[in-house]
């Protein structure tokens, strides 16, 4: 499972990002205009949210479970979250759990 959750981790920093840099390379760190993007439409909106409370769950599920097993660096996976997404962070702490327990 280690291998599969570092892989899909990798997918989850690659696939995201090979959207957004084409959008940040063209329009540059805007926020407003991105979120303007984000919710303009009610399926992205719909996306953004359940996204949202993914992250918000993610995080609280690493911030409980790395103290309990008193996992090294939980902040790594809780970062990838908050600067990649959920597709990043979620894989990287299950690879990390996998390979602590070992």
């Amino acid at each position: 499972m280690r291998t599969y959750y570092l892989i899909l981790a990798i997918i989850g920093l690659l696939l995201p990002y090979s959207e957004f840099v084409p959008w940040l390379l063209q329009h540059g760190p805007n926020l407003r205009l991105m979120v303007s993007e984000l919710f303009s439409t009610r399926l992205g909106a719909f996306f953004a949210l359940d996204v949202l409370i993914a992250a918000i769950a993610t995080i609280a599920f690493i911030r409980h479970d790395a103290t309990r097993r008193g996992m090294p660096i939980p902040w790594l996976p809780i970062a990838a979250t908050c600067l990649i997404g959920v597709s990043c962070g979620l894989p990287l702490f299950l690879y990390m759990r996998e390979t602590t327990r070992s």
